[in-house]
């Protein structure tokens, strides 16, 4: 479907400058004719084509993850309210399901909000094709409703990444959204009652581990491999720092040959044996609530995710005493750095889209203070300065995290151009570790299997 999507827009596009072509083509000559013949001099603005009017009504396409779909009907009534241009609606947990068959046939939503690092890949698919449309004029917008610019809201660091700058090109094509301190997730109140200390390198990890073993604990679960991605990141940062994690996301030759390349593997082999057995079967998209039970059950300890699982999990039963408790990941070695991924999604103008100007009108909306303001009700935290100082309740301790010693990890995969018989992120980096927990992989064959797909992406990034 991706592929015949693409040939359509390319084609479409095609069509577009054929005729643009022939129309500035006859123009000039009709007015090089018009000189020749009279002295008068011919106005280009009197035989301009008038400016389209401005769109009435965009359509808005939103994915319903764990802070639910009221949040969006309330930002888009309130940017009706705000601008007079209405919007229609579409939302649901399989986005790409509903809007793919549209897209398909040339009919695009002006607005997509759809994060990255999804299992379906469509975000991923739009970006190697070139078919996001450069959104970095939305930065120096006013904010509709207010004075203040786009630029002057949104914090520091989130328009200079690959997760918003894909190409490297000092263009922004994604818009951040909602971000996440993410980390480990616990039951605070099962290491006060067994008198355990939060790890701060990973050999006081494993340490906990036997600990918890020996009283039949686990030490570790996850959602679904998915969730690994905020992990490895965020693991890489801690192993190498940033010069290591940037040869790892730009598939480095050798990278994952060198000391810190091997450690990251050593500490997720070992992380493995930790695991809940039951993990791998239920980490899918309708089981994954059940790995993040076992830790208000006290069946296992810490679990990576974001913040957002307050609001997932609101209604499921707990163990007595349960506090939720967040921490980074550990350090390397003692005196060294923890790390804390900065999760955010993402929301973007596919190319196609029919009302690009409305648009990034809406774009620029979702910053203002009263977007932002329904948003954080829904504990959808928007990155915009002095946020914090608005939050409370867990949102206080999350939030808060980098003020107590976890640095932040931001950034991710360079994209890359598909590839016959090419995985994706997802399928080269995160899944496997359901293959290794369960014993039917080692790290060996999986550092392998990832050598080979570097090979192809290096030589296939997107430039």
């Amino acid at each position: 479907m991706k592929k015949r999507l693409v040939s359509l827009v390319l084609s479409l596009a095609m069509v577009a400058s054929l005729f643009a072509g022939c129309g500035g083509s006859n123009n000039a000559d009709a007015n090089a004719d018009a000189n020749a013949n009279n002295d008068a001099v011919v106005s280009t603005e009197d035989a301009a084509t008038p400016a389209p009017a401005p769109a009435t009504k965009i359509t808005v396409a939103a994915f319903e993850g764990g802070y639910g779909a009221d949040l969006w009907r309330e930002v888009t009534a309130a940017y009706t309210e705000v601008t007079g241009v209405e919007v229609d609606l579409i939302i649901d947990k399989e986005l790409e399901n509903v809007i793919g068959p549209s897209m398909q046939g040339g009919e695009f939503p002006d607005v997509i909000h759809l994060a990255t690092g999804r299992a379906a890949g469509l975000t991923e698919q739009f970006i190697k094709d070139n078919l996001i449309t450069d959104i970095t004029d939305v930065l120096s917008m006013t904010v509709p409703g207010e004075s203040a610019k786009v630029s002057d809201k949104i914090a520091g660091g989130f328009t200079e990444t690959a997760l918003t700058n894909p190409y490297g090109d000092g263009k922004t094509y994604l818009a951040p959204m909602f971000y996440s301190p993410c980390g480990l997730f616990y039951n605070a109140g099962l290491l006060e009652e067994k008198g355990w200390a939060v790890p701060t390198t990973w050999d006081e990890m494993w340490a906990l581990g036997e600990l918890a073993k020996a009283e039949g604990i686990a030490l570790f679960t996850y959602p679904t491999a998915g969730y690994f991605d905020a992990f490895l990141y965020a693991l890489m940062y801690s192993v190498g720092g940033a010069d290591f994690f940037n040869a790892a996301t730009n598939y480095e030759e050798g990278v994952w040959d060198t000391a810190e390349g091997q450690k990251v593997f050593e500490i997720l082999g070992k992380l493995a044996s930790y695991t809940h057995t039951s993990t791998p079967a239920q980490a899918n998209g309708e089981d994954f609530t059940k790995n993040q039970q076992l830790v208000l059950d006290n069946k296992a300890i810490f679990m990576p995710n974001g913040t957002w699982i307050v609001g997932e999990m609101a209604e499921a039963p707990r163990a007595e005493g349960f506090k939720w408790g967040m921490t980074a990941l550990p350090a390397v070695e003692e005196g060294g750095d923890g790390y804390s991924f900065t999760w955010f999604e993402q929301a973007w103008i596919p190319a196609g889209a029919v009302n690009q100007d409305a648009a990034k009108q809406f774009v620029a909306f979702l910053y203002s203070d009263k977007a932002c303001e329904i948003f954080a009700k829904y504990n959808a935290i928007q990155p915009v300065l002095g946020i914090a100082d608005k939050l409370e309740g867990d949102n206080v301790m999350f939030y808060s995290i980098y003020d107590n010693g976890a640095k932040a990890a931001m950034g991710g995969f360079a994209p890359y151009a598909s590839v016959a018989g090419l995985g994706t992120i997802q399928e080269v980096f995160f899944d496997p570790i359901n293959s290794l927990v369960e014993g039917t992989m080692t790290v060996d064959q999986w550092i392998e299997n990832i050598k080979a797909a570097t090979d192809l992406m290096r030589e296939n990034i997107v430039k």
